[in-house]
């Protein structure tokens, strides 16, 4: 009996030590924060969360830029239309980030389209090997919440260690680092 609990104990202190050097590795992974804007909207939060985050910045930018026309959400022929339309669409990307397994967090942000994130989100998502990293979504819009593009997310990636996202519309600088240190 006293050979098992001094078996247990040193398991117990093995497991512990190994916890403790995985959360000093994490704090040691940097910080990214990751963005697809279409008018600039997404960009400026973006940059106002990497201040306040201390994280390098990343533009998600697709291969052919949107347009204005491809941007009319009324036009059920413009090119987002058809790719909100299409849960397979995969718009190309330009610029891949060749150090990404520098990164432990990624704030992801977007700006919500059709109550979810844009298909070229999930153009990012499927470019890297999100093991062992804690993603973090952000979104800007113009009247949906968050909430529909976060569950989305989780259920299209589930092995991701995703974080509660948060809509960023006008949040002031103080409310943002609460909201990064809360994390």
């Amino acid at each position: 009996m006293k050979r098992i609990v001094l078996m247990m104990a040193a398991l117990l202190t093995i497991c512990l030590s190994a916890c403790s050097q995985k959360q000093k590795e994490n704090k040691n992974m940097k910080v990214l924060v990751a963005y697809f804007s279409a008018t600039g909207t997404t960009k400026a939060v973006a940059e106002q969360l990497a201040a306040v985050a201390g994280a390098d910045l990343h533009e998600i930018q697709p291969e052919a830029p949107y347009t204005d026309a491809d941007l009319d959400w009324r036009d059920k022929q413009s090119r987002s239309s058809v790719e909100m339309k299409d849960k397979t669409s995969r718009p190309a990307i330009t610029g891949k980030l060749t150090n990404m397994a520098d990164y432990g967090i990624i704030y992801i942000g977007f700006p919500i389209w059709w109550y979810t994130c844009p298909t070229i989100v999930n153009t990012f998502m499927e470019a890297y090997d999100f093991k062992g990293k804690t993603v973090i979504p952000f979104a800007t819009s113009g009247g949906s919440g968050i909430k529909k593009a976060c569950e989305d997310l989780k259920a299209a990636y589930p092995d991701v260690n995703w974080k509660e996202g948060k809509l960023l519309n006008r949040t002031p600088k103080d409310e943002l680092e609460k909201w990064v240190k809360s994390l």
